[in-house]
């Protein structure tokens, strides 16, 4: 039985759309403060929550400002958001989402990329052979990252394979991806640094010439991350984070709620909505020439 499930409020393709999360136990829980980042007690193998599955194009993502943080929908200018298709790729080419109890600190300087966070739960890049469903809680297990960055901030991509996918006990490391995923790599660096082209914006550039750090590496990273995230669950609302941090599982926290009133946060959430269709540019491919 999966220990995580979820239940939707609203009408899917409206703003209102949103994935809320609950424990095997029946409790609301918050998706980046409830579930654990560590699925062992080795803290060899993490969570990841998985927010877009491969081959779709909606823009979902852990809500930040709603309180439980359910998985809602990115609007930009007004509309639902949706990634182009930038030729060869259909969508986004893995299943992404991000490991909880993670934080991309805004107010910290990466000294390795010289950018201040992006006041985000790190992303992950899950590549194994499974298309996953939105909302899944798959464990897995770091092989790398790469460092996007986006508009000046650091915007980690950790690289993983799902513990169970038939090719995880053979990728153990970032050097095993070519051998087993050969040219994966090149392509996930030029997906982000082409996505945005397509909506006028400039492509993006990454830290270490695109290479990818090995897992080594990204378990540090990781582990910073989710330092930051303990201090941000020290500050009542969150402090200047503008993050909804209410949780039903850290005691500790300045911002535990009751399991009623979690409860109550989810069935408040709006029913319904106003459904916009779905743009033709979902199936369209853009043709993009690097400079």
């Amino acid at each position: 039985m999966p220990l995580y499930h979820t239940i939707a409020k609203g009408a899917k393709n409206s703003p209102n759309y949103s994935l809320y999360f609950k424990n095997n136990c029946g409790n609301v829980i918050s998706p980046m403060h409830d579930i654990p980042l560590y699925a062992n007690e080795d803290k060899t193998v993490y969570n990841m929550v998985v927010e877009v599955p491969r081959w779709t194009n909606a823009k979902m993502e852990i809500s930040l400002k709603t309180p439980m943080n359910p998985i809602k929908q990115d609007i930009k200018k007004g509309k639902l958001r949706f990634v182009a298709n930038c030729f060869p790729h259909k969508g986004y080419i893995w299943n992404y989402g991000a490991l909880p109890q993670t934080w991309e600190n805004p107010d910290h300087i990466e000294p390795s990329t010289g950018c201040k966070g992006d006041n985000d739960p790190i992303d992950v890049i899950e590549i194994g052979y499974r298309v996953a469903n939105r909302g899944d809680v798959l464990q897995v297990k770091v092989l790398g990252s790469i460092a996007l960055i986006d508009e000046g901030e650091t915007d980690w991509k950790i690289i993983a394979i799902d513990v169970n996918d038939p090719l995880a006990s053979k990728v153990n490391d970032i050097s095993d991806v070519d051998q087993y995923f050969p040219g994966l790599l090149r392509a996930t660096v030029e997906w982000f640094k082409i996505y945005k082209i397509p909506d006028g914006k400039p492509e993006n550039q990454f830290a270490f010439n695109g290479d990818a750090k090995n897992g080594d590496f990204a378990t540090s990273i990781i582990a910073e991350t989710h330092k930051f995230w303990q201090t941000l669950m020290n500050q009542p609302n969150g402090g200047n984070s503008g993050i909804a941090c209410q949780n039903i599982t850290n005691s500790n926290s300045e911002n535990v709620i009751g399991k009623g009133d979690a409860a109550k946060l989810m069935d408040d959430a709006p029913d319904g909505g106003d459904v916009e269709e779905v743009p033709d540019t979902v199936d369209t491919w853009h043709f993009i020439h690097l400079k």
